[in-house]
């Protein structure tokens, strides 16, 4: 294990994640938690999806009904 001269002061803590940010600094621990954090968000992201779709193919439904 190579000596960090830095492991003793204290580290600022590290804002909300950021796409493409440098994961250098991050301890395995904290990788951990972005990954279950962006996890948890991208199923938001695919109910969020899915609800539009639903929306989207019943106005569609609708609207096909009342040109007939």
């Amino acid at each position: 294990m190579a000596f960090d001269p830095f492991a003793d002061e204290p580290r600022a803590p590290l804002g909300a994640h950021e796409i493409g940010q440098d994961l250098s600094m991050l301890s395995v621990d904290e990788l951990d938690e972005r990954v279950a954090l962006l996890e948890k968000e991208i199923a938001r992201l695919r109910e969020a999806k899915a609800a539009k779709e639903n929306s989207r193919a019943a106005a569609s439904a609708f609207f096909k009904l009342g040109q007939g």
